[in-house]
Order: structure tokens, then sequence, then C-alpha cells
């Protein structure tokens, strides 16, 4: 890992290069929107320190990876925040509160949305099916964005070859 970069004005000073690889894609924001995206990386990848996907990599790659393909689609600065939040509240001791304080109201209802549909459990996969598509379209009717990271998901895993998770 790369030491802290310097401090910058739209820039969180301990960013290491994994960010950077997203900051191309990022260019249709504004400075505020990306320094916001900076924090809350940095938020995450803390979060997730000494946390490992199946692949080996550390677990930082996957919402970035699924932070990468929202930017492709162009989505709002909220919608990229809450992809690379969504597994903090479900993965490590930060709390939905912690978030809505330090990245918003819409931000943590995205990321408490994306956890409901996580946290899925069925006995037959017909079942399970039908129970994530009824919960999409609930999911969709509040904010549309939910869907949206969810759908990165796969999109990130068969781009990237990243084990499920």
């Amino acid at each position: 890992m790369s030491p802290p970069q310097p401090a910058h004005p739209h820039r969180a000073p301990t960013l290491t290069h994994e960010f950077d690889s997203l900051r191309p894609a990022l260019a249709y924001l504004t400075p505020d929107e990306i320094s916001t995206l900076e924090i809350a990386y940095e938020f995450s990848r803390s979060a997730h320190e000494g946390q490992f996907r199946k692949s080996g990599e550390p677990y930082i790659s996957h919402p970035l990876a699924v932070a990468g393909i929202l930017a492709e689609w162009h989505l709002d600065a909220q919608t990229l925040t809450a992809a690379l939040l969504h597994d903090v509240v479900e993965d490590t001791p930060a709390t939905a509160s912690e978030i809505e304080q330090r990245f918003g109201k819409a931000v943590a209802l995205l990321v408490d949305g994306v956890s409901k549909l996580d946290k899925l459990a069925f006995e037959s996969e017909q079942q399970a099916q039908a129970e994530n598509f009824r919960k999409m379209l609930l999911a969709m009717a509040q904010d549309v964005r939910v869907i949206l990271v969810k759908l990165a998901e796969p999109a990130q895993h068969a781009h990237h070859g990243f084990d499920a998770g």
C-alpha cells in the first residue's frame, strides 16, 4: 500500500492509491462530491481493515468496484457514497447512526436498503428469487438507487472475477 498522499483542498489526507483508480470515472461530479466520496472510501477502508475477499484481495476492493460500476452509469454522489459504505454496517462495528451522522440521512437509508436486501435467507432458490424480486420492487418504490447499488454487485463480480460476498 502506498504512503498517505499529501493534503489537497478536495482530498482526504490519508487516501491510498485504490481510490485514485476510481477518480477518472468521477469526472462528472463536483470537487465537493468527490471529496465526500474520498471520505466515504477512507471510512469504509478503515472499517474493513483486516478483512479480505475469498480471492485474497482486501475487502475494500469490492465496494470500490461497485462504486466504479455505478460511476460508469453516472449515478449521483449519494448513491456512490452508499456503494462505498454498503457493507460497513453489516460487516464491521460501524453503526447506521454513524453513517447517518457522517454522510447524511439519504446515504444511511440507501445503505440500510442494500443491507436489507442482503439479509434474505430462503428454503429454495425459487422462493429466494421471488422474495428478491418482491423486495426489489418495494425498495424501488422508496428509492430506485437501492436497486442500482444491488444490481452493480453481480456486474462487479462478473467483470472482475470476485467471489460472491
